[in-house]
């Protein structure tokens, strides 16, 4: 008999449904977010599984590469598409939410997400530690900043981030009250610069190591931490048909609403990884507006600020520079200046 389990998962327990061929239930059962425990629940009941499914959440990644490892067909889905389906429904708690990722799983209705390799979780990691701690910098900064206002102290708005402390100490340093205050925060500041350097350098070292990053690294504007990020999202190039999908996987293509007589495209959709997204903007700004090495993609990303205004054209180039470095990952070829666009 085929069975079909969907579990609906958060940090600590797991709400399972098991359901026939027929769609009629046949467990429902709260159980530890444990791959262990998951499956030996299922053995000790004797089913014969055909697919165990779950929408995509932060523990989602654990509990495909376990349950695969234990001899599973796992699909992990689309939460947009569970969540449209789980709405329909009266009742939202965590049994009735696994009796609809059941149903979802055995009617077929899903799309599957892509579980990435170690590798790319690594990846991620090192990026995700490198931003947060250039974050908590610059909130130490402009709390300094926003306290140094309140005594008529207006430090220079481009003070670079290396010459900060030197510039700062001797202020803080000259007034009681002002050093009681804000030393703490100066050297709390100070230690976290240095790990975010420490991790500047890590991604560097990373990124040129890694014979995909700098591959894609020839294309203008592309840096290691853009590399990095594109290498992480994509993880498996084969995954993509076609290049010029990936544009759309990463939100940079508008989205279209046509019922009848009407058709209209409308703004960029902003699906998929934002944080891509954001490299891919930055990478085609520093292309347009930094790069002094000429090509086709340059020249067309102009032409297009003057026309459409400079906003679009860096969405554009953005779009089109992820299309690339997806071909050029695909073909193993670097950039070409004046033919890859």
């Amino acid at each position: 008999m085929s069975i079909c389990v969907g579990l609906d998962v958060s940090l600590r327990s797991v709400a399972m449904c098991v359901l026939d061929a027929k769609g009629a239930i046949i467990e429902e059962v709260s159980l530890p977010c444990e791959v262990e425990a998951i499956t030996d629940h299922i053995r000790e009941a004797g089913y014969v599984v055909e697919r165990i499914g779950f929408e995509a959440g932060t523990m989602s990644q654990m509990l495909f590469h376990g349950l695969t490892a234990e001899g599973f067909e796992v699909v992990c889905m689309e939460s947009r598409q569970v969540a449209a389906a789980l709405s329909a429904m009266r009742n939202k708690t965590d049994k009735a939410d696994a009796r609809g990722i059941a149903q979802v799983l055995r009617a077929g209705w899903y799309t599957p997400v892509h579980m990435k390799t170690r590798e790319s979780h690594d990846i991620r990691a090192l990026l995700s530690a490198r931003k947060a701690l250039l974050s908590k910098c610059i909130d130490l900064e402009n709390e300094i900043r926003g306290l140094f206002k309140a005594f008529g102290i207006r430090l220079p708005s481009h003070l670079s981030r290396l010459r900060f402390d030197e510039k700062v100490r001797p202020i803080i340093v000259a007034d009681e009250a002002l050093a009681f205050a804000m030393l703490p925060m100066l050297e709390a500041r100070g230690v976290l610069y240095d790990a975010f350097r420490a991790m500047e350098k890590r991604v560097y070292a990373v990124s040129h190591k890694d014979p995909v990053c700098a591959l894609l690294m020839t294309a203008p504007g592309v840096g290691p931490v853009t590399a990095l990020a594109f290498k992480a999202a994509i993880d498996d190039p084969a995954r993509f048909t076609s290049s010029r999908l990936v544009g759309s996987h990463f939100g940079l293509t508008p989205r279209r609403f046509q019922s009848g007589e009407m058709d209209n495209p409308g703004r960029i959709s902003r699906a998929g990884d934002r944080g891509v997204r954001v490299t891919l903007y930055t990478a085609a700004n520093s292309l347009l507006l930094r790069s002094t090495r000429p090509s086709a993609l340059k020249t067309w990303g102009l032409r297009l600020a003057r026309t459409k205004g400079r906003r679009r054209a860096l969405v554009a180039v953005a779009r089109k520079l992820a299309v690339i470095l997806h071909r050029m990952w695909v073909t193993n070829t670097p950039f070409l200046s004046e033919g890859a666009a």
